[in-house]
């Protein structure tokens, strides 16, 4: 599976490194906040609105982040894009250690998920750039899963720190530990170059001229479609993602009375079921192509999420059942990297693969808020069954009304945005 990597030039495996580590520590931050909840409930005496206000606000941020930072990369360059986002969010955890209150502690974290959006952008464009195409959904793919070990990583900065400092100031500890991402900019400096679609455009001075015209390139005639798709492809699958992961720990702790939940060994399953989803959605992509690679784990996200609400489970069986559920919620997510940077031309690249992403991150807020309303008038597991079932049957239907693009050259031209079959189409491997 990871055969790709002895195949691939010095210059695709350090942009490779250089994307995973980015990304992995966009993991490890965002994980960290999780974490800290209690302790800053405790430490300012937060209610539980509160916190999920700042969860939510820090999503909308990193949806802008992801859009800004994409178009960012049209004008200025994936690689400085890459490096300036990777020091934003670095600055903003950093500086999550010194809030004194709601207040501050909110907008700081707003900032820090603008830098966490941005980030994901720019390294996904630089790395499908650069990757040989018929390795792209396979190295994309691995990428993705660069969160599970930043997950990981953060779990265990928390039972470190934790260990050896008061409770009262580990949170802030944890946070001043947020600034160590910035030396991977170091590094990046040194060894990743940009590539060479985007180099094409400097050369030919075809970059847009204008931030904002890089920002509404997306919309124009031989766009738009593309992009209102890819768009709706992005709500159903953070839709889906979102309407499980936010209620399902409540339904299966009042109406099943079950506890494994809030084990490690449950968090264990899930983080690495998450890193092998990924790092297999990569691997069929490349083999089944991305609309139909889609299509197999949103059907069986559905299933296993009924699974989970309709059969009658022991806490042994839902720690068995949780890895079918990490795997199968990861392979969407996993696919869109690829599919998404293989949809638009280079010179608004940044800006649709940023878009498409996060615009359904935003809107996906809409899907959890059903399941909530919905359960007034049903039960929980109902709610949620229904919903996701119509958050992936979204991301079906936009997947199939796309163009499949597996092996498509990133050249720069907007014939990359057409339904027609790419010229440039090499064998999976």
């Amino acid at each position: 599976m990871f055969n790709w990597y002895r195949q691939v030039t010095p210059r695709e495996r350090k942009t490779f490194w250089a994307c995973f580590g980015g990304w992995s520590l966009d993991a490890l931050e965002v994980q960290m906040f999780g974490l800290a909840i209690p302790a800053l409930i405790a430490a300012f005496a937060l209610s539980k609105g509160d916190a999920g206000l700042i969860s939510g606000v820090t999503l909308v941020t990193s949806a802008l982040g992801g859009w800004v930072g994409g178009t960012l990369s049209d004008r200025y360059g994936r690689v400085r894009t890459l490096q300036w986002m990777i020091l934003w969010f670095s600055f903003f955890t950093f500086l999550s250690a010194f809030v004194t209150g709601f207040s501050s502690l909110l907008v700081v974290k707003a900032l820090q998920g603008f830098g966490i959006g941005g980030e994901w952008a720019a390294g996904a464009v630089l790395m499908a750039e650069t990757i040989n195409p018929k390795y792209r959904g396979k190295v994309m793919g691995t990428v993705q899963s660069a969160w599970a070990v930043g997950w990981g990583l953060a779990v265990g900065v928390f039972t470190l720190i934790y260990s050896f400092v008061p409770a009262d100031l580990a949170w802030r500890v944890m946070f001043l530990v947020g600034l160590l991402p910035s030396l991977l900019i170091i590094w990046v400096r040194r060894n990743v170059e940009e590539p060479d679609s985007f180099q094409c455009l400097q050369k030919t001075n075809a970059i847009p001229q204008s931030f904002f015209k890089s920002l509404a390139g997306i919309f124009r005639p031989e766009l738009i479609r593309v992009t209102l798709l890819g768009g709706l492809l992005g709500l159903g699958a953070h839709g889906g993602y979102h309407a499980v992961m936010t209620w399902l720990p409540t339904f299966l702790k009042t109406e099943r009375n079950l506890s494994v939940l809030n084990s490690g060994g449950y968090l264990a399953v899930i983080i690495f079921a998450f890193w092998c989803g990924c790092v297999a959605s990569g691997f069929m992509i490349d083999r089944i192509g991305r609309r139909m690679n889609i299509v197999l784990f949103a059907l069986c996200c559905v299933i296993t999420v009924q699974c989970y609400v309709f059969l009658p489970l022991s806490n042994t069986q839902m720690l068995f059942l949780g890895f079918p559920l990490g795997f199968f919620a990861a392979g969407i997510p996993a696919s869109l990297g690829a599919l998404f940077n293989e949809l638009y031309p280079a010179d608004v690249r940044g800006a649709g693969v940023g878009f498409c992403y996060n615009f359904g991150r935003v809107l996906s807020s809409v899907f959890p808020f059903l399941v909530g309303h919905m359960s007034e008038s049903m039960s929980l597991g109902s709610a949620i069954g229904i919903d996701a079932g119509i958050a992936y049957g979204v991301a079906v239907l936009a997947a199939l009304c796309l163009p499949e693009t597996r092996g498509r050259s990133l050249e720069n031209s907007a014939a990359a945005a057409q339904g027609s079959t790419p010229r440039n189409e090499t064998a999976s491997a």
